[in-house]
């Protein structure tokens, strides 16, 4: 329960007051604002808000939102530039395809024998970072030998990779969602995607591509 404010303004006969262009206060004044400022602080003490559960609901204003879209802003420069930075480290040449539309960025370079791809959906927690590389192209020689031959390899060789089929090729891919993603996982994403391609694209080829 607050107490009841009461007003009281100090006696003027008890002041000393002094000049006001030297910046120093009255005596017996505390907040050093002067008698008139002093005042004003005493009637805002006594006209606040009795009630001390009372919450404010008031909306974002507009520089919190701007503030926010800022930062929302710079994340995205900074995966992008992330993912940039370790494609130059292993494209071969230097020679990068860039391309962005609807679905987020793309990135396309050569890497020993085979083609990387790299997309990234946005920035958001649940967007997703996805590296693909083909390997062999079906329909192939003794698919269900190939079928077991794949499996086996994910379950001992891959990593965090994996190989699939996809739009009739067999590739190696990862995704993953960009939530708390580091720099050193994006590079682990593409190195290992890239590593595990070149290593087996020529192999597989030889032994299943017709």
């Amino acid at each position: 329960m607050i107490p009841e404010a009461r007003s009281h303004k100090p006696s003027p006969g008890s002041l000393t007051h002094k000049n006001p262009r030297s910046g120093a206060g009255l005596r017996g004044d505390p907040t050093g604002l002067g008698t008139t400022q002093h005042e004003e602080l005493e009637i805002s003490m006594i006209t606040s808000d009795p009630n001390p559960q009372t919450v404010s609901t008031e909306s974002p204003s507009t520089a919190d939102i701007i503030t926010s879209e800022l930062i929302e802003d710079a994340t995205a420069v900074n995966l992008v530039e992330e993912i940039e930075t370790v494609i130059a480290s292993l494209a071969a040449d230097q020679k990068v395809m860039v391309g962005q539309s609807e679905e987020g960025h793309f990135w396309k370079f050569n890497y020993g024998s085979v083609e990387v791809f790299v997309q990234l959906t946005g920035t958001s927690n649940d967007d997703t970072l996805t590296v693909w590389s083909f390997v062999l192209q079906l329909p192939a020689k003794n698919e269900p030998q190939l079928t077991r031959k794949l499996l086996e390899m994910n379950a001992t060789s891959t990593f965090e990779s994996h190989f699939a089929i996809v739009e009739d090729k067999v590739a190696v891919i990862s995704s993953r969602t960009v939530l708390d993603i580091s720099p050193a996982e994006i590079s682990r994403t593409i190195t290992v995607v890239a590593t595990i391609a070149d290593e087996n694209d020529e192999a597989l080829q030889a032994e299943f591509g017709q």
